[in-house]
This record gives structure tokens, C-alpha cells and sequence, in this order.
């Protein structure tokens, strides 16, 4: 027997109180009844996730899908910065294929879009992001098109990530 089994041959268990790795208030804690529809931008919760579907039936619950409720609260879960004389000579392009590459990728991950693409004074670019996958992707199809420096950060506390980009 282990002189820390208590006597009883068992060993207690030690995970009980298991802290929550990462904090994301926008990750629901119980799944929606399905079918649920988000009443802004129309994803259907169905087959256990939000997904694009042409009818959701006259039954189907109304609830803001998380997509949605980050883009109103403006609160990304990703940020994409774009610098640099080369950025500035090539914005147009460059932000089409941003477009591009999110037009692709929401078509499957409805969760996964643009919120918003703020011009700043310095010349900087700053687009945010409902995820923290594809301002990463983003930037890594830039680097691939493009070259350039690209730097990820990741701040599991906030579960949200800073991506730069510059050339």
C-alpha cells in the first residue's frame, strides 16, 4: 500500500478543482436549442453548430450568435496590424486578398469573420477579428503573397491574438 493512499489502497483524486485555461466570455456554456437563428446575420445553430443554411424552420429559437454579439460589442478575438512603405504602396491589393481569405474561410466557419479595418494616422492598418485562427491565417497568406515580417502573439488570458505584419 502507498503511505499516501489513505489507508484505503486508493489514491484521492487531485483535478477536483480544474481552473478554466482560458476565459472566453463569448464561448457559450451550454449549447443553443436547435435549430436556433441569429436574428442579425442569419446562421442557423443546427447539427451542433452554427452553420449557413437556407431555412431554419418557422420553430427555430432567436439567439445572437456569438459571431455577432463580439462584432456589437466590438470586442475581437483577433487583430491583424498592417505597416510599412510597401503596405502603403500595395493597400488595395493587399486588402483584397484579406477579403478574399475571409470570404473563404467564413463560408465554412461562420464564427470566423472581419469586424472591422480602421485606417490610422501613421499609416498603420489595424482589422479585427470574431477569431483568434484567422488573423493568424490572414497574416500567413500575406507573408506567402507577399513576404514581409510577420510576429504572432498570443495572450491566453484574454484568449485573444495580436498579429503584425510589415514590409
Amino acid at each position: 500500500m502507498n503511505g499516501t493512499s489513505g489507508g484505503n489502497g486508493k489514491q484521492g483524486r487531485r483535478d477536483r478543482l480544474i481552473k478554466e485555461r482560458v476565459h472566453d466570455p463569448y464561448m457559450a456554456r451550454s449549447k443553443p436549442v436547435e435549430p436556433t437563428l441569429c436574428p442579425e446575420c442569419g446562421v442557423v445553430f443546427s447539427g451542433g453548430r452554427w452553420q449557413w443554411q437556407s431555412d431554419s424552420g418557422p420553430d427555430a429559437n432567436e439567439e445572437m450568435c456569438p459571431a455577432c454579439q463580439r462584432t456589437q460589442d466590438k470586442f475581437p478575438a483577433g487583430i491583424l496590424t498592417l505597416r510599412g512603405d510597401f503596405f502603403a504602396q500595395h493597400r488595395t491589393e493587399i486588402l483584397s486578398l484579406v477579403q478574399n481569405k475571409v470570404e473563404e474561410q467564413k463560408a465554412q466557419h461562420p464564427m470566423k469573420r472581419l469586424m472591422a479595418i480602421e485606417d490610422q494616422a501613421d499609416g498603420i492598418t489595424v482589422i479585427t477579428f470574431t477569431d483568434t485562427h484567422l488573423p493568424r491565417g490572414v497574416g500567413q497568406a500575406i507573408v506567402s503573397a507577399y513576404e514581409g515580417e510577420l510576429e504572432i502573439q498570443y495572450t491566453e488570458e484574454a484568449a485573444t491574438v495580436r498579429v503584425y505584419w510589415q514590409r
